[in-house]
């Protein structure tokens, strides 16, 4: 839908944060937020940025980290609701909302897992997946969100990480409630709902942690376990949420590529038959459709000095939105944004954000995503969207569908 420009920009970033409407059809308002104030101080207590390089600036500057101690609360909390939502904001124990040096040092201890070559050592394994999951495609409508996009990340991770097979799907939804705690806008159920989930979690891995201690394995909970005995700075708390935060990380995002990036292929059939027809473009095509849909829309920062970016200046406490959609779809950085293009050269989408916080799994992800797209066009020959429209969870900084009903023939 278009969005007149005209419109006010807390009213665009209301919509964004606080509808529906806007969580689900986002593009069109940063489109015209960036038309309107590229670079926005809002009514709401933050700054938003919708430009490319303006957020690409503002991830890799020196002077901003993720203290989010000062940044507004979600309307309708009471105090004991803010606190619990502060504990999530500023878990120093989670590599996601730490500075250097401690996300340094956690970061350090599992990021020869995702080296480049470590995970193109994967590959075999991954396409085994990818074709036991496509064998169980019958006849008829096949869900592709539940059928493929979940099934192949959780297993790989859970692979790598030992988390038993016959476990992981009663997981999903606990993984699902904790991630509403990275929305600008949390309900007051939405909230409890997280920490229980969080909760439980902690209790499921700090168990298989007690078993893994007693009888290791080749994974890398083992692998982290081992460096906590040898004293490397490593706490119970740390050991928990890094392994928590690997699992949830390495399923929820890559999911969204998948899901998205089919739908945007079925909704642009000629794209689709370009990629068919030459399968050299499987690489920028995973490119641009984490671009095109990215399956994280915003990354957010504190600034702990006075920075400028362009030629604003935004002072230190600030607490500053990368708005990584707007960027993926910003006109000055992309031509005709607008449009699905799988053989799009013109530098990396900010999908997996920037600086020393850039995405752990990006490799992983890019991998899983070449594959399954080369997977599924070796084995159907044609893949078309079957039943109603398709459907996303009604949340904005991950954006992903519910379900992906496709007829697939052979």
């Amino acid at each position: 839908m278009p969005v007149a420009s005209t419109v006010e920009p807390d009213a665009l970033l209301a919509e964004l944060v606080a509808t529906p409407e806007g969580r689900a059809d986002p593009y069109p308002r940063y489109a015209a937020l960036r038309a309107v104030a590229p670079v926005h101080r809002s009514a709401f207590g933050f700054w938003a940025l919708s430009r490319y390089d303006d957020c690409q600036q503002l991830l890799r500057h020196p002077g901003v980290g993720k203290d989010f101690s000062g940044a507004m609360n979600s309307m309708g909390l009471s105090d004991a609701q803010r606190t619990v939502q502060d504990r999530f904001r500023n878990d120093r124990s989670n590599m996601l909302v730490t500075d250097p040096p401690d996300h340094t040092r956690l970061r350090g201890l599992v990021s020869r897992a995702f080296t480049p070559r470590t995970v193109e050592s994967l590959r075999p394994r991954i396409v085994a997946i990818v074709d036991d999951l496509l064998d169980g495609f019958g006849a008829g409508e096949v869900d592709v969100v539940d059928a493929l996009a979940f099934p192949l990340p959780i297993t790989v991770i859970g692979d790598m990480l030992g988390v038993p097979a016959e476990d992981r799907r009663a997981l999903r939804p606990l993984v699902r409630a904790v991630t509403a705690v990275l929305e600008l806008a949390i309900t007051p159920d939405a909230l409890a709902a997280a920490d229980v989930a969080d909760a439980q979690l902690g209790a499921y891995f700090s168990e298989l942690a007690a078993e893994r201690r007693a009888r290791p394995q080749d994974d890398m909970l083992t692998r982290l376990i081992e460096a906590e005995d040898k004293g490397d700075q490593l706490t119970e708390g740390e050991l928990i949420s890094t392994v928590i935060l690997l699992f949830a990380a390495g399923f929820e995002t890559t999911t969204h590529l998948i899901g998205n990036g089919v739908l945007a292929l079925l909704r642009n059939p000629d794209q689709l038959a370009r990629l068919r027809a030459d399968r050299s473009l499987v690489r920028p095509a995973v490119e641009e459709l984490l671009r095109y849909d990215s399956p994280v829309q915003l990354a957010v920062r504190t600034a702990y000095e006075d920075i400028s970016i362009g030629e604003t200046s935004i002072p230190a406490g600030s607490v500053v939105l990368a708005l990584l959609g707007a960027a993926n779809h910003d006109p000055a950085r992309f031509h005709d944004p607008g449009r699905l293009d799988v053989g799009r050269d013109e530098g990396p989408p900010m999908s997996f954000g920037g600086g020393i916080h850039f995405c752990l799994g990006a490799a992983l992800a890019r991998l899983e995503g070449q594959i399954v797209l080369d997977r599924l066009l070796d084995r159907f020959a044609t893949m078309e969207l079957a039943g109603g429209p398709a459907t996303y969870r009604d949340s904005l900084t991950l954006r992903g569908l519910t379900s992906l009903p496709v007829r697939f023939a052979a």
